[in-house]
């Protein structure tokens, strides 16, 4: 089955929802106050600390300090998601394994990251991540799968899960505002709910 990793977490509220679905991530975004679903250590923990057991959780951060990676780690993340320039011996020496995200202004920099032994997966996000905006899916089809996870993001909803897990059959598919209330105030449970269901047939 194609893994659903539901990101942008902001409360035990959140947690609570994802816990009724088949999920396996959890992502909360840390360090990164730019982002309004920026989440501070403390909050962080009780996401964590709310999740069920089958449930993987997973820190956000964008060019993280090597302290910030180990807080993470400290508050319960058993992996990390690292977006922008992260120098590879940060990465290996990170505590816990890495998500490697790119975003297709930085697609070049794949080779260079893809020699890093501590990466578990690559998250492939739009040129804008966190934004809810696609792109174009055939930009992945030449990527060469090297055994780690392909995790798919960017503008991800209901309505088009179900056609790009048939399109590129990656590991795992990743959404975060395509989850969201209206007003953008935390996950609603009944879009959980569909964009799992739109998981789920196209794994049938």
């Amino acid at each position: 089955m194609t893994g659903i990793k539901i990101c942008g977490l902001m409360s035990v509220q959140d947690a609570e929802y994802v816990n009724e679905f088949d999920v396996a991530f959890a992502g909360v975004v840390m360090f990164f106050p730019k982002s309004r679903r920026n989440v501070e250590p403390e909050k962080a923990r009780e996401i964590v600390c709310a999740l069920r057991a089958g449930i993987i959780p997973v820190a956000v951060m964008v060019e993280p300090s090597a302290e910030q990676i180990a807080e993470a780690a400290r508050c319960g993340f058993r992996y990390v998601q690292l977006h922008g320039s992260v120098d590879p011996r940060l990465i290996e020496s990170a505590p816990v394994p890495v998500f490697k995200a790119f975003n297709v202004k930085d697609m070049d920099m794949y080779e260079k990251y893809s020699a890093c032994k501590n990466i578990a997966g690559y998250v492939f996000d739009a040129a804008e991540p966190g934004s809810g905006k696609t792109f174009d899916w055939s930009e992945l089809r030449s990527l060469p799968r090297d055994g780690r996870l392909v995790i798919l993001a960017g503008g991800l909803t209901a309505e088009n899960a179900a056609a790009a897990v048939g399109y590129l059959n990656p590991d795992a598919v990743d959404v975060s505002s395509g989850v969201e209330n209206e007003d953008k105030t935390g996950k609603s449970k009944e879009r959980i709910q569909a964009f799992v269901n739109s998981v789920r047939s196209a794994d049938k």
